[in-house]
């Protein structure tokens, strides 16, 4: 028979997931009290970053309906559940990974799909949210200033012939 903090302990990180559009499961061993505050201050505004068994986190995982993560289970493990923009947790993760060599991350899942150490790499070098906009803005805002020329040329060019007949008549007589 379960025990009934364990059983609470499975559906809040099994509620964990289902509230997170995204989690990276990474392993912490080796970091400090105050390097683990350091990352969970980096990440906050975007996710949520938790200890957990890995036994629960299994049974939790299975409940979710997310396949895959079994083997990043092993070791200690940490997840960052994202609730905000996955880019920018995946960015903070690596980044703090940079600097502090002792977290690794195993993997993640996003939207439903298992994601490996490689694809939370890929995900942290793509852009974020903010700057996919503004690109995107940006070429929208080209093209309507290509356009808004190609109307005007007609007119102006039109402009200019006549002002040139009308310097070349004045100049004749």
């Amino acid at each position: 028979m379960a025990r009934p903090d364990k059983v609470a302990a499975v559906q809040e990180i099994a509620q964990q997931f289902a509230d997170s559009n995204a989690a990276v499961l990474t392993e912490y061993r080796g970091l400090t009290v105050a390097q683990l505050k350091a990352l969970r201050t980096a990440l906050r505004g975007n996710a949520t970053y938790a200890v957990v068994k890995n036994t629960l986190t299994k049974i939790a995982v299975r409940e979710a309906g997310i396949e895959g993560l079994e083997d990043a289970l092993q070791g200690p493990t940490a997840i960052a559940f994202v609730q905000g923009d996955p880019v920018e947790v995946a960015k903070a993760l690596r980044d703090f990974a940079k600097a502090n060599h002792a977290l690794v991350v195993k993997g993640g899942v996003l939207e439903g799909r298992a994601l490996s150490a490689q694809d939370i790499t890929k995900l942290a070098d793509l852009d974020s949210r903010e700057v996919t906009l503004a690109k995107l803005a940006g070429v929208v805002k080209a093209s309507l200033y290509q356009a808004a020329y190609l109307f005007t040329a007609p007119a102006s060019k039109a402009v200019r012939t006549i002002d040139a007949l009308r310097e070349k008549q004045e100049s004749a007589a």
